[in-house]
């Protein structure tokens, strides 16, 4: 067993207690069909979102912990549920008129209203996979359409007709009287209108695979419930799925509990083990209110990305994924700030310990070196005093701080400067609001600046810091909290700030004490 496997069996990271838990599942050797199946679903009625990059990113994370832990080879399929019928035209999408004629046809059966590909469902299909090789994620696509017209679920639906009271028995206690009296597993797709229909089965012979449904007119309409020309209701569909697939793990939200639960047993039923799973915790906005995509009360993975590496955004979904967490743009510098302190910490830890750090699974085992660390909060705040939206000048800074440092190679850095730079003009600069000093803050700052004078030029971050403390501790603040909260106010003209030590020795020791003096004068600096 190599060192690096022998690591991983005791490493506590939430990706390894779950390949663990999947590897003992699975018992000894390879399955059946050769490899170990990861899955996660999509449902393509609107684009992708940040809960399906954070669902995929999870994913991943414990394929490739798994991956470390044994030879069993491993795939991952992203599953669009693209043959269900359209409930409502989505908003944000072109020809309302056109779409609204196809509610309840199948996704893959509506025209594209963007007029770029076949059908809607393609074109979202088509969106998520660029999404996700966006991100550069290792997956196989797979199409509900493609899956239930090509027979590759006709085995396992064939079953479902089989064992068809034992499969309702499980989902009839769940529903309230007048949808129980109704109810069927199975959506013919009407042969007339081309809709996928909630009907009434009133016949079925498993003998010839067929079921016999009333239409809307009364008729009594037999067909096969293969080869496309019926669905399942979505809970008994993703048991049916998980047994034709043999799917070994996938994840789910907590809202899914319930669900989960259902479908895993009618999975047993079908003849399958159910996947092993982890259910994570949902998004809040900043209101605590649960994110959703028909409220548009959260963010979008492209809103992140404009303001913060992807890789900031994969931390963020690593991070206490059983924990529910406020998503909204204030985590953003502070997200972008904890990577880059992992980054930095990384090649400092032993072997068994890197396989603790989130970059490691982030990067998949090989997380970049960190080049010129100027922290996010230092940029926002570098922008902020300099009142500029030009990069050049905030490299002027960065340089002059890292001798050397160049955007040619930094990559990173710079990719944070323009990434700040951003986030400056659409969330600090529009709130920045300098306030005069009081007359004691005055006294204060005075000192600061002789203090600030008295040191040596190549002063680093910590030296300046504890000076910085040492003025606030002389003067009659509440607090030291008090202290720092009034430079930012004073100096930035906003409420919070990056370690003011850390700015100093970025911005400068003679740039920060014409401006501490500037403010102490009483110089408008809203100006």
């Amino acid at each position: 067993m190599s060192d690096l496997r022998s690591q991983a069996l005791d490493a506590k990271a939430w990706p390894f207690a779950e390949a663990r838990s999947l590897l003992k599942r699975l018992g000894d050797g390879v399955p059946e069909k050769g490899y170990a199946l990861f899955e996660t679903g999509y449902g393509p009625s609107g684009l992708p979102h940040i809960g399906t990059f954070a669902e995929v990113a999870r994913t991943s994370m414990v394929r490739h912990a798994f991956a470390t832990l044994s030879d069993v080879p491993t795939r991952l399929f992203t599953f669009s549920d693209d043959m269900d019928g359209l409930r409502k035209v989505p908003p944000n999408v072109p020809n309302q008129d056109m779409m609204a004629e196809h509610l309840g046809k199948p996704l893959t059966a509506i025209p594209d209203p963007f007029g770029t590909h076949e059908s809607f469902g393609a074109h979202n299909n088509a969106r998520l996979r660029a999404f996700l090789d966006e991100f550069g994620f290792d997956y196989e696509f797979k199409s509900a359409t493609e899956c239930y017209q090509s027979g590759q679920f006709d085995a396992v639906l064939l079953k479902v007709l089989e064992r068809y009271e034992a499969v309702i028995d499980v989902i009839l206690p769940t529903l309230g009287p007048e949808r129980r009296a109704t109810y069927s597993p199975f959506l013919p797709v009407c042969a007339k209108t081309g809709r996928v229909l909630e009907a009434p089965v009133v016949g079925r012979d498993a003998g010839a695979g067929t079921i016999v449904y009333e239409d809307g007119d009364g008729n009594k309409v037999e067909t096969p419930v293969t080869g496309g020309l019926c669905k399942l209701q979505w809970k008994v569909d993703w048991a049916m799925r998980w047994a034709a697939q043999g799917v070994d793990y996938e994840m789910s939200g907590k809202d899914l509990i319930d669900s989960v639960r259902l479908s895993g047993k009618i999975c047993r039923i079908l003849g399958h083990a159910p996947p092993a799973g982890f259910t994570y915790e949902l998004f809040l906005d900043e209101n605590g209110e649960k994110i959703s995509k028909s409220k548009g009360n959260g963010i979008a993975v492209e809103e992140w990305l404009r303001y913060a590496p992807a890789e900031s955004l994969s931390l963020f979904m690593y991070q206490k994924p059983k924990a529910a967490k406020r998503l909204h743009f204030d985590v953003i510098p502070k997200s972008v700030d904890d990577y880059l302190q992992h980054l930095e910490a990384y090649p400092g830890l032993d072997e068994a310990k890197r396989l603790e750090a989130p970059v490691w699974h982030i990067h998949r085992g090989r997380p970049p070196a960190l080049d010129a660390r100027v922290t996010f909060g230092v940029l926002l705040n570098l922008a902020s005093v300099c009142n500029t939206e030009d990069p050049a000048v905030l490299w002027h800074f960065i340089s002059r701080y890292r001798p050397g440092a160049k955007p040619q190679s930094s990559p990173i850095m710079d990719r944070l400067v323009d990434h700040a730079i951003t986030y400056y003009q659409d969330f600090v600069k529009p709130g920045k609001r300098y306030r005069p000093p009081t007359e004691e803050e005055k006294a204060a700052l005075v000192d600061l600046a002789g203090v600030l004078e008295a040191l040596p030029g190549d002063s680093n971050s910590e030296a300046i810091q504890t000076e910085v403390y040492e003025v606030g501790k002389r003067h009659p603040f509440p607090d030291l909290k008090s202290w720092f909260k009034a430079l930012y106010e004073i100096l930035l003209g906003q409420s919070q700030g990056p370690r003011m030590g850390s700015f100093i020795a970025v911005y400068g020791l003679e740039e920060t004490i014409a401006l501490i003096r500037r403010a102490a004068a009483g110089e408008d600096l809203n100006a």
